[in-house]
């Protein structure tokens, strides 16, 4: 006989290890957003807290990403806050917003190219691989600022994150140990902690109508199913195109969309973002993201000859390549350049190879360091 197990709507999932803490005053910082989810964690939790005599300090924080942020975030943020009495804190990158990020990444990859220092150019933009987006911009700087404000204790981190969400979210714990909450401080240390992580998107939409917590713009005026940046590269097309009806998008749009210009990679990997919205593009972008694409596949097709062994690895060759070898590696690097009106150095066959023996060198001599 099967026995069904009832389990009550809109429960904080908290292991013991969490409540000792929590019993302890740890204090508890939530992420927001302005999204449904961070919402709906943020109002629950105030309850869950009260409910067991929390005495600890709490906070919301914010990370401010810059322009590509939808304008409506922080303001929902900010009225969250409110109603709860909670202090919420803003932190931001200092050295610039995600955008100025992958810009600057951009031209910093083609000096990196031009002076050998990769053999293939490499994108700007945050990948599902590679989210710099989030560690950089979000988790370092959040962090930071939590173990500057709670020096000598336990930190609980909390994120409105789902299984429901992705394939990827359902394989996530509900707490784990957050290495960038340790300091040099004795004690200082943290925890990330998902309290909703078992709820289904039903229930968050009708928990913060329980509460007659508004949703963001997103949501509401333009169809969008999550909040993040306005274009976030995990999108789907529906909410790309949501995101671009909204006059205060539009700037960033056509920003984005020179840079993919610029750089020859779209946005999405095969999905350029340039063709979500092409009327809101100036005669002149799509001029150029018509040779863009061109150059693009140009740059591919160039850099499918080089085989994996010539390849860097994190970062550095692996060996040196045979004098064919270092002329086709010319030809490959003649062939992007100009596609992508580059000034490359190392084209010769023996400029090539002696740059592959500095490069080598170079590794043996930092590990030894």
């Amino acid at each position: 006989m099967r026995v069904s197990i009832k389990v009550e709507r809109f429960q904080v999932t908290a292991p013991p290890q969490i409540r000792a803490l929590l019993f302890a005053g740890a204090p508890v910082a939530i992420g927001v957003s302005g999204g449904k989810d961070s919402s709906a964690v943020a109002l629950r939790l105030d309850e869950y807290l009260n409910e067991i005599g929390h005495t600890g300090s709490r906070l919301l924080i914010h990370s401010d990403l810059g322009v590509v942020e939808w304008q409506d975030s922080l303001p929902v943020c900010e009225k969250l806050a409110a109603r709860m009495g909670w202090e919420l804190v803003v932190v931001r990158r200092a050295a610039g917003d995600l955008m100025d990020r992958w810009e600057t990444r951009w031209k910093n990859n083609v000096k990196r190219y031009e002076t050998m220092a990769c053999v293939k150019v490499i994108l700007p933009w945050s990948t599902p691989a590679m989210r710099f987006c989030t560690s950089e911009l979000k988790t370092d700087i959040i962090c930071a600022e939590l173990k500057r404000r709670y020096p000598g204790q336990e930190i609980l981190s909390v994120t409105g994150i789902r299984h429901a969400e992705s394939a990827q979210r359902a394989k996530m714990p509900c707490m784990q140990a957050q290495p960038k909450l340790l300091a040099k401080t004795k004690g200082t240390a943290g925890w990330n902690w998902n309290p909703i992580i078992e709820w289904p998107t039903e229930d968050v939409y009708d928990y913060l109508t329980r509460k007659n917590e508004p949703l963001h713009e997103a949501y509401t005026e333009y169809g969008c199913s999550r909040v993040s940046c306005s274009f976030c590269f995990m999108a789907g097309l529906e909410d790309l195109v949501g995101a671009a009806s909204c006059s205060d998008n539009q700037d960033t749009y056509r920003r984005m969309v020179e840079l993919e210009i610029t750089s020859t990679f779209a946005y999405q990997g095969n999905r350029w973002l340039a063709d979500v919205a092409p009327q809101l593009l100036t005669q002149d972008q799509k001029d150029r993201l018509a040779k863009a694409k061109e150059a693009a596949a140009i740059r591919v097709q160039a850099e499918a000859r080089l085989e994996k062994h010539l390849l860097y690895v994190a970062g550095w060759p692996t060996a040196v390549p045979t004098w064919e070898e270092a002329s086709m590696i010319g030809e490959v690097r003649v062939a992007v350049a100009k596609a992508l009106g580059l000034n490359v150095s190392y084209t010769s066959p023996q400029s090539i190879r002696e740059r592959y023996e500095e490069l080598m060198l170079n590794k043996q001599e930092k590990l030894a360091a």
